[in-house]
This record gives structure tokens, sequence and C-alpha cells, in this order.
């Protein structure tokens, strides 16, 4: 209950302060003073008219507010997902620009200052991600990749898909690419030794996916790495870290940048080991 009959009462019958009535009537000083403040602009008297109950105190110090919930429902929503997509695909459109091509299609739609209010809420529900960053020489990136790409014999024309292992310093994105005969643990060390010598060199750090060539079984906090992955990186002095199982966002770079080859479909057989690498 507001109790605004007997706020109303202890004030312009009993002259009493607002910290009084506040105490009188159990609410705050600054909930009396709201009270009063209706009344006066409500235009209300003391004493009351007697046939005025509680509910009819409230319903003239607190009229309905006319809002224009109807009218703002029938208005279209904008495509905020394509929105955040344009955002972060180019770096010229604006929210002023989209939100002109939206008033285009969309004439009885929102004003620029509620479109960028409502992106605004929509982009507070995404995931947040911690933006990574990386020291030269600190981490490299290896994985392979998701899908595999056809490789030709030149002499026989046999033709077999080919794992493309992919080596990425996390500072500069700079990348190595190399197509290999499958994905066991020779291929997958082999791919290293090529990456290091590409390189010019071996970082602290080799960040991987749970793989099985990498990782035996995946854990949270202690997973068990392949035994003769773990003997190579102790020979060649490089530590390893998985990251945490179904968290793939740990294993992506602080760049975006995609790779390219040249010549990417000529590939040569490699003396150190069955595999295939491209022509640079």
């Amino acid at each position: 209950m507001r109790k605004l009959r007997e706020v109303l009462r202890l004030r312009y019958e009993l002259k009493l302060g607002y910290q009084q009535i506040g105490r009188s009537c159990a609410i705050g000083v600054s909930t009396a003073h709201k009270h009063l403040k209706r009344a006066e602009a409500a235009g209300l008297t003391w004493p009351l008219p007697e046939d005025w109950d509680e509910a009819g105190i409230e319903a003239a110090l607190f009229p309905p507010v006319e809002t224009a919930v109807a009218e703002g429902a029938a208005r279209p929503l904008p495509d905020f997902a394509s929105i955040h997509s344009e955002l972060r695909q180019h770096k010229h459109p604006t929210l002023q620009l989209l939100w002109e091509e939206y008033r285009q299609a969309n004439p009885d739609g929102y004003r620029y200052s509620r479109f960028c209010y409502l992106y605004q809420r929509w982009l507070s529900k995404l995931d947040v991600v911690l933006r990574q960053e990386h020291k030269a020489g600190e981490k490299m990136f290896v994985d392979w990749a998701g899908t595999t790409i056809p490789v030709y014999d030149r002499h026989t024309g046999e033709v077999w898909q080919a794992p493309l292992f992919v080596a990425l310093l996390g500072a500069s994105s700079y990348t190595w690419a190399e197509a290999m005969r499958d994905r066991q643990m020779e291929s997958w060390l082999c791919g290293h030794v090529h990456a290091f010598e590409h390189f010019h060199g071996i970082p602290a750090l080799a960040v991987r996916d749970n793989t099985r060539t990498g990782v035996t079984r995946a854990h949270r906090y202690d997973p068990d790495l392949n035994p003769t992955y773990y003997n190579f990186a102790q020979h060649c002095g490089f530590g390893i870290v998985p990251p945490r199982p179904r968290k793939p966002r740990e294993l992506k770079p602080r760049s975006k940048t995609p790779c390219k080859w040249r010549n990417a479909g000529s590939w040569r057989r490699s003396d150190t080991a069955s595999s295939f690498r491209s022509r640079n």
C-alpha cells in the first residue's frame, strides 16, 4: 500500500516534515516527497472528498501513461545480425549509413537514436570474447585444416585427398601451410619441422587443437599429451599448450588474415617424409 491518504493527512493536517512522515508511514523520505509533489501537481487539497478511497487517490496521483506500444510494435525491427556482420567485415560502413539504408527500406522504421539504442542492447547480449594479444616469437598455432585438397600423381594420375597442416605465428600471422600424405604422427612432426625451417626459428610455445596426434585425452586442466609429440617438443625446446575442450576460440590468433598461397595447385614430393608442400 502506498498510504497516500495518511501521507497527505500528516503533511497538510499535522504539518509534519518529510522525515517524520517517512518514519510514521515506514516509507523513504524521497518517496514521501514524491507523493506530495504529485498531489500538488494534481491539485489535490485537504481535506479530501469523503467518497475518495485509496484507489481513487492513487488514480489521481498516478494516472496511466499513454505509450506508443502499439505503434512501436508495428515498426519493423532491423536485422541486427546482418548489421553486426557488415560492421565487422568492412571498415567503411557506419551505423549512420546502415540506418539510412534501413530507413530507405522501412520509411516508418525507428529513428537513428532508437536504432542505435536497440543495436547496443542486442550487442550486449552477445557472448563476450576477450581479444588476445601475442608477443613476437611466443606462440605458434598449429592444426589440421578443416577440409582436404585433391593431390594428383604426375605419373600415375592417382588422386587422393591430402590433409592440410597449417602453422601460424600469433603476433604476425606469418603462415606455413603444407599438404600431407595423412594425419599420422610422422606427418604431424614433419609439418612442425618444415614450419620451423620456414620461420627460421622455434617459438616458445605451440598451441594446437585437441587432435589425436597431439593429445591422447582432452581435459580442461590436465590433458594427456601424446608421448611422441611431448618428446619431440622437449628435443626441439618448445612448450605445448593445449586449449580447453570445446573452447575453439583459444586456438584462434589475434589476426584473422586468411592464408595465401602461390601456385597452390603445384606440389612436389618431400625428401624427408611422405608429404607434399607448395612451391612458394
